[in-house]
């Protein structure tokens, strides 16, 4: 009898542990000895932590987490053995098992993130994202230089690209969320890339979305910045 009380005790709590994390995120961060790396979630507008593990000379890791649906997580690292700062990988998880590398002296800019179909649509973003910021930057120089030489033909010139430029980068992020529209990464581009757009249009993006992406984390937040947007432009 007691043996079939352990087995069943035992069969429960494996049970439980498999329902408790469905969602397994490994790695290594190459060149790390010391230091402590965290796994993180915003709550409440507010960063926690939801596991954490001390590095001491095994350079691997693997967190374990139950995920109700798809989210954005964050591995931080606290570094010890290294100068510089503190870096944070932003990765969109689903349930599944993701593996995450990347090195101790470029934490985020080295990361290469697989097994998430959200985080691929992320990553193909964020290239296109980063050749618009480069453009801009390119751009912020150029105006800075007119001003220095007093051409107001040149600042006017500048200042217009920049205009179409963010007008570019607006259009291209809703046609980018519309085209994913099944995931859930979706509502998330919109809400983190281009919140201030026109409140007609952010509606129009989000009546796209399957009812199920509107009932998602990020769908409901979307609607929610929708409803005050109008709200605000009543008043």
């Amino acid at each position: 009898m007691r043996r079939i009380c352990a087995f069943i005790l035992c069969t429960c709590l494996l049970v439980a542990c498999s329902e408790t994390e469905n969602f397994k995120v490994s790695g290594t961060v190459k060149g790390l000895k010391k230091g402590t790396i965290y796994l993180q979630r915003i709550q409440d507008t507010i960063l926690v932590n939801i596991d954490s593990l001390v590095v001491d000379g095994d350079p691997e890791f693997e967190f374990g987490v139950n995920l109700e649906e798809p989210e954005v997580l964050y591995l931080h690292l606290d570094k010890i053995d290294a100068s510089g700062y503190d870096d944070r990988i932003l990765f969109f998880a689903e349930p599944g098992e993701m593996n995450i590398t990347t090195s101790l002296k470029n934490f985020e800019g080295f990361a290469a993130v697989i097994g998430s179909e959200n985080q691929m649509r992320w990553i193909e973003f964020q290239k296109m994202n980063q050749k618009f910021n480069d453009k801009n930057l390119d751009l912020i120089k150029g105006s800075y230089e007119a001003q220095i030489a007093g051409d107001q033909d040149e600042i006017l010139k500048y200042d217009d690209s920049l205009q179409r430029l963010l007008t570019t980068k607006y259009r291209y992020t809703g046609q980018f969320a519309s085209t994913n529209a099944e995931l859930e990464m979706a509502p998330f581009l919109i809400l983190s890339q281009i919140p201030d757009a026109n409140v007609t249009y952010l509606d129009t993006i989000y009546n796209r979305f399957p009812n199920k992406i509107r009932r998602s984390k990020y769908g409901k937040q979307l609607k929610k910045l929708i409803q005050e947007r109008k709200e605000a432009e009543k008043e």
